[in-house]
């Protein structure tokens, strides 16, 4: 076999870059949500979130074609997508408010593990004793985390909320892939998101609101921006790369969530967190080395 050209592997290297960058500005986001320390409704920071990223999302709309790129091709998978994603988007959200930021980072990461169950279950795929042994050991990961009956136990409903949350994003990932398949483009899929979640988020804010103070404002400005910049890195990252290829440098946000919570929130994890992180991570790479190794066979 002979080796890769130059191109082909600056090209792998761009894509990498770009995918640590995305992971990394994933994890300001993260950071200016925990920043709100819950002083912002639910439903108000997913439609300031929406909001402050359509100036960069609708620059990505004209570089598509305009108007026309948004005509969807499946109006109702692109419903479930927005129904999948909230739920996602609050289970994220409220880890990071009530949960360190790592803890929180790490338990999104069963999104893979419900991935997997849910290939089995709604799409009939067949799954072998090795991946089924990574997920087990992954929520195992998951019960050494929360440690639910210790005495260091996790507040039960933000872990509940968070793992909520992954099995929304799978279910949204699982969405995405069939509307990749009837041929709907990536900036479709992500502007209806946009402009879906926010409707529905302005309608359940109107009776919760409160008005942000100048600090609150700013970070609800930043969490917008940054989200929409980590988006654009991903997406470009995925355009460049192979999802096999790429995958395995979305973990590295843990290490950033590691060393942000510990420095401005002195959250640093203990023995059994880092064992469960460990158990967590290594599930999901195994899930992701297996899954790469059968679509090379």
């Amino acid at each position: 076999m002979s080796p890769p050209d130059p191109d082909t592997v600056s090209a792998r290297r761009r894509a990498i870059l770009l995918a640590l960058g995305g992971a990394g500005v994933f994890t300001l986001a993260a950071a200016g949500v925990k920043g709100l320390e819950g002083g912002v409704p639910m439903a108000q920071l997913i439609l300031f979130r929406n909001l402050f990223a359509l100036p960069i999302l609708l620059a990505m709309l004209w570089q598509a074609g305009g108007i026309a790129a948004l005509k969807p091709r499946a109006p109702a998978m692109h419903a479930l997508r927005v129904m999948f994603g909230m739920c996602g988007m609050v289970g994220a959200f409220a880890g990071y408010t009530f949960l360190p930021l790592a803890t929180a980072t790490v338990l999104g990461f069963t999104m893979p593990l419900f991935l997997t169950a849910l290939s089995v279950l709604l799409l009939k795929e067949r799954v072998g004793w090795r991946r089924w042994t990574a997920v087990t050991g992954g929520f195992a990961g998951v019960v050494i985390v929360a440690r639910p009956g210790a005495g260091e136990a996790l507040p039960i409903i933000p872990v509940l909320l968070v793992l909520l949350g992954a099995l929304g994003w799978a279910l949204a990932m699982m969405t995405i892939r069939a509307m990749g398949q009837r041929g709907e483009r990536g900036v479709t899929i992500v502007l209806w998101f946009a402009i879906g979640s926010s409707l529905l988020a302005a309608v359940a804010t109107v009776p919760v609101w409160v008005d942000p103070t100048p600090r609150q404002w700013l970070l609800l400005a930043g969490i917008g921006v940054v989200s929409a910049v980590a988006q654009l890195l991903m997406t470009e990252a995925y355009r460049r790369g192979d999802t096999t290829l790429l995958a395995p440098f979305e973990y590295s946000a843990l290490l950033w969530t590691m060393l942000m919570g510990g420095l401005f929130w002195g959250e640093w994890p203990g023995p059994l967190d880092l064992l469960g992180f460990a158990v967590l991570v290594g599930a999901g790479l195994f899930i992701w080395w297996r899954e790469a190794t059968l679509a090379r066979r």
